[in-house]
């Protein structure tokens, strides 16, 4: 057990859309991430997703909606839920999800990280 800086790990991090492991509880990763761009249409079968935004501004296009976030904002995305992420600029991100969660979901392309690094 050992206490850690969201914003000193987030300082680590120099690329966009890769997920690091900043701790591991109950089966759960607590993730950070930079994003920036647009990220890719996917959905998570069987997980639910939490986002948090720690600094900037998010989006989440869903099919029939846009639910936009601010730092401080939290979003549980549902299973079965597709989604596309997109920051015009940087954005910080935590994210608490199950250890089996792809980032990708069911895509596998370019954006796809199955082996993350702890940060």
């Amino acid at each position: 057990m050992s206490k850690f800086n969201i914003h000193q790990k987030l300082a680590q991090i120099n690329d966009h859309w890769n997920p690091r492991i900043a701790a591991e509880l109950n089966g759960q990763y607590v993730k950070l991430a930079k994003l920036k761009g647009k990220f890719t249409w996917h959905k998570h079968d069987h997980e639910d997703e939490l986002f948090m935004v720690v600094k900037g501004n998010l989006e989440i296009h869903f099919r029939d909606r846009i639910e936009k976030l601010s730092a401080g904002d939290c979003l549980v995305i549902p299973k079965g839920e597709e989604h596309l992420p997109v920051a015009k600029d940087e954005v910080e991100v935590l994210l608490f999800e199950p250890k089996s969660t792809l980032n990708t979901g069911d895509q596998q392309n370019d954006f796809t990280k199955e082996n993350l690094e702890n940060i």
